[in-house]
């Protein structure tokens, strides 16, 4: 749920009086069918533009920072943590603050992909079998090369104020030379 402020509300005041325009208008139609298709593009058209103004808005009036984010590999669980601060640096207040994490393994974000970055299940009655994928003449075996993961890790958040944060979550066991892109969004 997004929290609204009052450029929602006067993009709903514009949307409403291009609604009541479109409806008017359309009722002044002498054919029913006519009018009908009319009403019916007219409310089409307002819902569409109602989604697309709260899209906008919230991008152009929700800013969120993100500071000191730090990540630490618990090798006993198999677990990653994120750590970091969240911060609204806008105006008006964000209902959720959405945190991105995006982990790539090697090769994948420089661009340099050869035929071997890729994990492929490696066992021996596998060679011999047809019954299992990733046997001798079939297509290999594979897991996702890029993880992505979303966390709120904020609710409510006044605007100048900030808030710490912490998530962690499975680390793929294969992953090596990870590297990781982060984002927040405020909705």
């Amino acid at each position: 749920m997004t929290l609204l402020n009052y450029w929602h509300y006067i993009s709903f005041a514009v949307i409403l009086l291009i609604f009541i325009v479109g409806i008017i208008s359309s009722l002044k139609q002498k054919t029913t069918k006519i009018m009908s298709a009319m009403i019916f593009t007219t409310f089409l058209i307002s819902i569409l533009l109602t989604v697309f103004s709260v899209i906008i808005v919230d991008k152009y009036t929700k800013k969120v920072g993100l500071y000191k984010v730090k990540s630490k590999r618990l090798l006993s669980t198999e677990q990653i943590i994120y750590t970091g601060i969240v911060k609204n640096e806008g105006d008006f207040p964000i209902g959720k603050v959405k945190f991105e994490i995006k982990l790539v393994n090697k090769g994948h974000a420089i661009g340099n992909v050869k035929g071997g970055d890729f994990y492929q299940t490696s066992d021996f009655l596998g060679l011999f079998s047809s019954s299992k994928k990733g046997s001798a003449g079939s297509a290999p075996e594979s897991k996702p090369q890029t993880i992505t993961k979303t966390f709120v890790v904020a609710k409510k958040l006044q605007p100048g104020t900030a808030q710490s944060f912490r998530v962690y979550f499975k680390f793929p066991g294969y992953f090596r030379s990870v590297s990781f892109f982060t984002k927040v969004k405020g909705r």
